[in-house]
């Protein structure tokens, strides 16, 4: 089993910048993929961000691609969503997922096996 957290949300102003942070414990030697995805009231939840384990390859959705950055430290088992030039349509609840299988369907929220109980980000204009 593998426990995440996330920390970090919170609200801010159109342009602001975030980061969040997600703490992983437990078999967090299985974990191939980890992602970010997001949830907004009334929506479903959508993939913003994935980093392979192995490789380090990141991919983004077109919505966030050159504003949010994924990335890791292996050190502290943490992985981060640096979010810049926030927009009112961010807001959400924030999800730090991880998966033992790596592969082409990140952006399937079914293929992750592990999830933190999410963070809000709330961005206004």
């Amino acid at each position: 089993q593998v426990q995440l957290v996330e920390t970090g949300g919170g609200l801010v102003q159109a342009g602001d910048s975030l980061r969040l942070s997600c703490a992983a414990t437990g078999r967090t030697y299985d974990i191939h993929t980890e992602a970010w995805f997001r949830q907004a009231p009334g929506k479903a939840r959508e993939f913003v961000a994935a980093r392979a384990s192995l490789s380090g390859s990141t991919y983004y959705a077109e919505s966030v691609k050159g504003r949010f950055t994924i990335s890791r430290d292996n050190a502290k088992n943490m992985l981060f969503l640096q979010m810049n030039w926030l927009k009112p349509e961010d807001t959400a609840v924030y999800y730090c997922a991880a998966r033992p299988a790596s592969g082409t369907d990140y952006r399937y929220s079914v293929s992750y096996s592990y999830w933190g109980r999410g963070t809000q980000v709330t961005v206004s204009s």
